[in-house]
């Protein structure tokens, strides 16, 4: 029995040649030449004609890892497993904010926080950069790796099949076809077959069908529309360019979409490029109270109409990378960012997010008080840009000594400015008057609260702090204008090309959509008519064709008669 099956699975590999007399490739199921059916001669079945009986390589028994790699990659099965697991990947990633969109926020906290354990786990399982990982860049490759190889192992053999069609078929291809009629010539015609195949080739010629006659002038192949055949493997590149695409965006430079905060005044630099962007003056109009309706009127908040940021691009041309010197800067672009208006510089683009206000202490009224009596002296105006070296309160004299804008404490304790920005600004007076020392005391003073418990003024002053102080007068004097842009910054280099795969799909779309291809046999032997058809769609059409083709050479037929179905039983092939 094991002898016998050896025997037959050898034959299925190596006894191809037809009777025709031509030799085909192992586990061809049709003749090349003739087209009659190797494997299952004796069947009513319709043919296989998809790729007209042309073995594929992933049919062919795996001799090697590449040939079991590309048998993998080459099953459908496994694309749209692929497929499944990219789409429910892509929805998973939506499901909560991306690390992307997120503002100076740490993302390990921010999920944990908005959406409890179940939001942790997200981020601890990676699907907080879903579309940045690995695995998901893996499925998109192994996607383009599959539609590749599925394209070249199909193509390939569709080719050769389609330019190596022969015009005399054996009569099994022709009566096996799903359309397909068997009759005899009219009486007219009986004698002079190739008369009647002059009709039917001039009928053919009218429906736009190419037709070849053999030299006998007794058997034709007429076709229209062969490049339909070629419209899924168009969509098939143009899904390869397309996913090519989305993978060139992880090379460096070619895609950036983030969340920039630029303060006004200070150039920023834009990650990952050798451009700053500096917010120079951000405009902001409110709705006026007579704008609004009344129920809006009543809730008391400012409704932005307009926001705009003046922005200069520069761009840096030495010291880029080096944080102990100043960049050198040349400034390449101006633009007003507003909504949907984004500065854009050779395909670098910066649109206006949202903004924030950042208070800044820009100076303030204030008196010396003495604690004990409850008198004031003043007042005092004390800017942070650029403070008065002398103050005048009363008796008594305020001379600055030192002026810290953002105050710090180095490793030895010692007092430092950490930047010019007035972020927590910290004044040292010398104080001259009554109840003081004759050369007068030191009295550090923070108009910050929060400053003041942070670095213990009270403390820093000692006995002086017991009897004087510096009190605003009025808050309405502590001015509050700044503010931070948020710009979103894009760059997208990928963008043709995902386009360009868009465009070919579509392409390949339509012309697999709206147009067939369509094949008929046909041959006359001692006066019997053997007609055969195939199309890859819309047969209810190419019956009606075929019968009206028939009407036209003389011959009546039925179009449902020449479904294959009704002439099976009539059937008598030599």
């Amino acid at each position: 029995m094991r002898t016998s099956r050896r025997r037959g699975a050898k034959a299925l590999f190596t006894e191809t040649k037809c009777e025709c007399g031509h030799q085909n490739p192992p586990l061809t199921v049709l003749c090349e030449s003739c087209g009659k059916p190797l494997l299952d001669d004796q069947s009513d079945a319709p043919l296989e004609m998809r790729y007209d009986g042309v073995t594929r390589r992933s049919q062919r028994p795996s001799r090697n890892m590449i040939d079991r790699v590309w048998k993998f990659f080459s099953s459908v099965k496994i694309a749209i497993i692929l497929i499944v697991m990219t789409l429910l990947a892509s929805i998973i990633g939506t499901l909560l904010p991306q690390e992307s969109m997120l503002l100076n926020i740490d993302p390990a906290v921010y999920y944990k926080e908005n959406y409890g354990w179940a939001g942790h786990l997200y981020y601890l399982l990676g699907f907080s950069h879903t579309y940045e990982s690995w695995w998901y860049i893996g499925l998109l490759f192994m996607i383009g790796t599959s539609l590749i190889v599925c394209s070249l192992d199909r193509v390939l053999p569709l080719y050769r099949a389609l330019n190596k069609q022969q015009i005399r078929k054996h009569p099994q291809f022709i009566l096996r076809q799903k359309l397909a009629y068997r009759g005899t010539l009219p009486d007219a015609y009986r004698s002079h077959p190739e008369s009647w195949m002059e009709e039917i080739r001039k009928a053919l010629a009218k429906h736009r069908y190419r037709v070849h006659m053999d030299p006998a002038g007794t058997a034709l192949l007429a076709e229209k529309n062969r490049f339909s055949r070629w419209g899924p493997y168009i969509n098939h590149i143009g899904l390869i360019v397309f996913l090519a695409a989305l993978l060139m965006r992880a090379i460096p430079g070619w895609h950036m979409d983030q969340y920039v905060a630029f303060p006004e005044g200070v150039p920023v630099r834009i990650p990952e490029t050798n451009y700053y962007l500096l917010n120079e003056q951000f405009t902001l109009e409110v709705y006026g109270e007579e704008e609004l309706p009344e129920s809006m009127r009543e809730s008391g908040s400012l409704i932005p109409k307009t926001f705009e940021t003046k922005a200069v691009l520069y761009e840096c041309q030495a010291d880029c990378n080096d944080p102990s010197r100043k960049p050198v800067l040349v400034e390449v672009h101006r633009h007003h960012i507003r909504v949907n208006d984004p500065l854009s510089y050779k395909g670098l683009k910066a649109y206006q997010f949202r903004y924030e206000e950042k208070p800044e202490l820009v100076s303030i009224r204030a008196v010396w008080m003495d604690k004990q009596t409850g008198q004031t002296y003043g007042p005092i105006h004390l800017s942070m840009q650029d403070p008065d070296p002398h103050y005048e309160a009363g008796p008594y004299t305020l001379e600055l000594r030192a002026y810290f804008p953002e105050f710090g404490l180095n490793d030895a304790g010692q007092p430092v400015n950490l930047s010019p920005d007035p972020n927590a600004p910290a004044f040292i007076f010398l104080v001259k008057g009554p109840g003081l020392a004759e050369e007068g005391d030191i009295f550090v003073y923070f108009p910050r609260e929060d400053d003041k418990i942070r670095f213990q003024q009270d403390l820093l002053n000692g006995k002086l702090a017991e009897r004087f102080d510096i009190r605003v007068e009025s808050r309405d004097d502590v001015q509050v204008s700044s503010y931070v842009s948020y710009l979103n910054i894009r760059k997208e280099k990928a963008l043709p090309y995902i386009l360009t795969g868009a465009f070919i799909c579509l392409i390949g779309l339509m012309i697999g959509f709206y147009w067939q291809h369509r094949r008929i046999w046909l041959r006359i032997d001692d006066g019997e008519l053997m007609l055969g058809g195939h199309t890859n769609k819309n047969w209810y059409s190419f019956r009606k064709e075929c019968a009206a083709m028939l009407a036209g050479a003389g011959i009546a037929v039925d179009a449902y008669r020449l479904d294959r179905e009704e002439i099976k039983n009539d059937r008598n092939v030599g």
